[in-house]
């Protein structure tokens, strides 16, 4: 589980992240990462985004406790104030645990990057 500081629940946040913050995509993972948030909160948040196209409920649950389980100490090298919004894909649902993190740290690597000017 993550701690009630590090999740995300409203839509607002959501929305903001996923327009304003970059995206990348993996194999299995989208990762929607905003750094500079105008209200900054005390530690990094996340959230995630599990669709009905990756499973039935079962599956969709399971996907995004891996998730959970994997983005938690990522977390930790995130400035405060950013937020996270990690979107699996349908690929997800057959992915291994070490397929899921690889793709989620490679794209959270890539979204942290600068962008080229």
């Amino acid at each position: 589980m993550l701690a009630a500081a590090q999740r995300m629940r409203r839509s607002t946040d959501f929305a903001a992240t996923i327009r304003g913050g970059r995206r990348v995509g993996r194999g299995t993972v989208v990762v929607h990462l905003l750094l500079e948030e105008p209200v900054r909160a005390s530690t990094a948040r996340a959230g995630f985004v599990v669709s009905k196209a990756v499973g039935n409920a079962v599956v969709r649950n399971k996907v995004r406790r891996r998730l959970r389980h994997l983005v938690r100490p990522l977390l930790t090298d995130l400035p405060d104030g950013s937020s996270l919004v990690v979107r699996a894909l349908p690929k997800a649902a057959e992915a291994s645990f070490a397929t899921l993190g690889g793709d989620l740290e490679a794209a959270l690597a890539a979204a942290r990057k600068p962008r080229r000017q």
